[in-house]
């Protein structure tokens, strides 16, 4: 089942795509009145989730308010995160030999992994624009992500019951200014400028999938093929991840994990292929969808 929020007139709502993902239908015609993903995350049930999957499934004509995708703005399926999101980097090993490549490093294995938060006030849309920062930065970067969305308060999870607090999966574009990461010796202030965040096109719930979820992963940039890997690659697991995560702090339901990003990423090229303005960047994960924008001033 996918979950998405959008626009038709300007007016905001969340809904259901129908199974062969033509239609939205709102959550309202379940009888839901939520006004985010964030309250439905936190607050749906089993029976309620039932519900829309069970509505998910009708024929337009027997749903009201059903929208044709054709006409509506697909936007960010949580706009406002609660907290920053949980990065990991350098969670491929592809990636993590370009990475070291780029910035002239003995390559090593990460044994364990490695975390950062990005500073998010707002995420970018599904076909918003990517601002450039070209003040900042002339090395500006992209990398697919598989994104993770708690479902509940998670505290001391074990392995075996990670899944269960699992709400579901997007892809996140984990927009980076290259220079900015070097010259700080950090990552915190190379991806968290505003628009750095693109997120969606939707919420694939957790039981749309196997666990661990194992789903092709790509990148495009003015349709060429840049990133092309699959998330059963991670050096550090979800499940591993959450459990480490969960020994020493609450994961709140709504936190977002970004999961890392396979090579192909503009630095790992030789030479490197940054983002220009004009360009359009795609991230494609099997299951999920394509999460498009494009490079502004």
């Amino acid at each position: 089942m996918k979950l998405l929020a959008y626009e038709v007139d300007k007016r905001s709502f969340l809904g259901v795509l129908n199974e062969d993902e033509t239609w939205v239908y709102p959550v309202s015609a379940a009888g839901m009145e939520y006004r985010s993903m964030k309250e439905l995350i936190r607050e749906a049930g089993p029976s309620e989730m039932e519900m829309l999957d069970y509505i998910s499934k009708k024929m337009p004509g027997d749903v009201t308010g059903a929208a044709s995708v054709e006409e509506i703005k697909v936007v960010s399926p949580i706009a406002e995160p609660d907290q920053d999101i949980i990065c990991l980097g350098i969670n491929y090993m592809d990636h993590a030999k370009e990475s070291a490549r780029f910035k002239k490093e003995e390559f090593s294995k990460p044994e364990k992994a490695i975390y950062f938060s990005k500073r998010v006030n707002r995420t970018n849309d599904p076909d918003g624009i990517i601002p450039a920062h070209k003040n900042l930065t002339n090395q500006l970067d992209y990398e697919a992500e598989l994104a993770v969305i708690i479902k509940k308060d998670a505290k001391d999870v074990k392995p075996g019951e990670v899944k269960d607090y699992i709400f579901g999966y997007t892809i996140m574009n984990d927009v980076s200014a290259r220079e900015v990461q070097t010259e700080h010796k950090q990552w915190y202030f190379g991806k968290s400028l505003d628009g750095f965040t693109p997120l969606g096109p939707c919420i694939m719930t957790a039981d749309s999938t196997a666990f661990p979820p194992v789903l092709k992963i790509q990148s495009k940039v003015n349709g060429e093929l840049r990133q092309n890997s699959n998330t059963g690659l991670f050096i550090h697991g979800i499940e591993e991840v959450i459990c480490e995560l969960t020994k020493g702090m609450t994961l709140k339901a709504g936190t977002i994990i970004a999961t890392g990003t396979p090579a192909g990423v503009g630095m790992g090229f030789v030479p490197p292929k940054f983002l220009e303005t004009g360009d359009a960047v795609e991230c494609i994960i099997e299951g999920i969808g394509t999460l498009r924008n494009t490079v502004g001033e």
